[in-house]
């Protein structure tokens, strides 16, 4: 077994003890003062969803930290263990159509990366069937990830077409390359919502009238030009609640998951889609491109000089030629994996204090008489997903997009005694 392989293995095997002791120890719980108020978990849990929240949220959280070594395994896999090298040989070898060996190259990592991660998958399905999340049956959860293979494999298989192209012909590649991401990045946000999300589930129109009219008024006050609410049926495959604007220009959306019409009172669901409005008032869509645009930049610029240092220390092992070497593909993976995962408590901390914008806008638009509603509001989404009120460090930093339960109901109930969060 390659050296690379041996440390790592050592590396996943006192990384998952570690974690799987942080998390099962965790105590929970909330500060002292919180205790008896309506952002105490047992104040809107039972008893017995406490005990299932704790234990999901354990599992849960242990399993999403496992993911990421475990991805870099895949990819530590696919170098060391020369299939990548291997591969590239093969489909670029003589006799074989210079056009085809990039498609079948990208096929071949792409479907070794879906089955190598595959155990985590299931295991995280199966996890969140026998707590009663997810409701969805094994051949809809199939047909999801068959559909989400294809859109990875197609999108992967364009960027990795201009990648190495602009890579091969030098200078300054990574700033070509940024460029280059910048109108497909504003062009996958457009399609979004009007391709790629109708792939997985049907949209239609709201069918209560009366509550779009509702939620098309509360969006003309904001300023929102939206002519239509859209609903999303989600209860085939989750007991989970959720509302969403997405889409830029002629694509916006806003959408409701059925299970969120179902299960939220009317003063619930404005709340729900006055916070979704806060996002658009306050251009958080178009911050999130730049956010995108800006850090792609600096990503770049820093995998460049890493792929270099890294194809100089362990290139000649792993069989890469060059950074614009198909069999480079896999590092380069690995590296936007590792890069991402360190700018993860960043980014996220942005994501928290937009999402805490929005919930604020959206007490604003509202009314302070409409506190009770943001309160339950919370308290139901908790509830509805087993979630953790109160998450320990490790998860808010590297997990955590939103404020947590506990922040944004003790912001609601300040909101409605000062007219201030806390």
């Amino acid at each position: 077994m390659p050296k690379v392989l041996k440390g790592y293995l050592w590396f996943l095997t006192v990384y998952s003890v570690l974690t799987g002791l942080y998390f099962w120890l965790d105590p929970g719980g909330i500060p002292a003062k919180y205790i008896g108020t309506p952002a105490d978990p047992a104040s809107f849990f039972s008893k017995e969803q406490l005990d299932k929240s704790h234990m999901y949220r354990t599992l849960g959280n242990w399993l999403y930290f496992m993911s990421i070594p475990w991805n870099w395994g895949i990819y530590l896999l696919l170098l060391s263990a020369g299939w990548a090298s291997g591969w590239r040989d093969r489909w670029t070898g003589e006799g074989r159509k210079a056009w085809l060996a990039l498609p079948v190259y990208m096929f071949l990592i792409s479907a070794a990366g879906f089955l190598l991660y595959l155990p985590l998958s299931v295991t995280g399905y199966a996890l969140s069937k026998h707590f009663g999340i997810s409701v969805q049956p094994v051949t809809g959860w199939l047909r999801d990830k068959a559909v989400s293979f294809g859109i990875e494999y197609v999108t992967m298989l364009v960027v990795a077409a201009a990648a190495f192209f602009v890579i091969r012909k030098g200078g300054r590649w990574w700033l070509k390359l940024w460029l280059l991401s910048v109108p497909f990045t504003l062009f996958m946000m457009y399609i979004q919502p009007v391709v790629i999300d109708p792939l997985y589930n049907t949209y239609t129109e709201l069918q209560d009238r009366k509550l779009e009219k509702d939620i098309l008024d509360l969006a003309a006050k904001a300023g929102i030009p939206a002519e239509r609410v859209y609903e999303v049926d989600m209860s085939e495959k989750t007991n989970a609640l959720n509302a969403y604007v997405n889409g830029i220009g002629g694509s916006l959306r806003i959408v409701l998951w059925d299970t969120t019409l179902g299960r939220l009172d009317k003063p619930e669901i404005l709340t729900v889609m006055a916070h979704e409005m806060g996002h658009y008032v306050k251009h958080h869509l178009e911050w999130s491109a730049l956010g995108a645009v800006v850090s792609s930049f600096f990503l770049l610029a820093a995998g460049a000089w890493l792929l270099k240092k890294a194809i100089g220390r362990w290139g000649g092992d792993w069989g890469i030629r060059g950074p614009g070497d198909m069999a480079a593909l896999p590092l380069m993976l690995l590296l936007i994996s590792l890069m991402s995962v360190a700018a993860a408590p960043f980014s996220n901390a942005v994501s928290r204090h937009a999402e805490a914008q929005a919930d604020t806008y959206a007490m604003k638009l509202y009314g302070k008489d409409h506190v009770s509603s943001a309160v339950s509001l919370h308290q139901k989404l908790a509830v509805s997903s087993l979630s953790d009120v109160n998450p320990p460090l490790l998860v808010k930093l590297f997990r955590s997009t939103h404020p947590s339960t506990l922040e944004r109901i003790v912001d609601a109930l300040s909101y409605g005694q000062t007219g201030k969060k806390e």
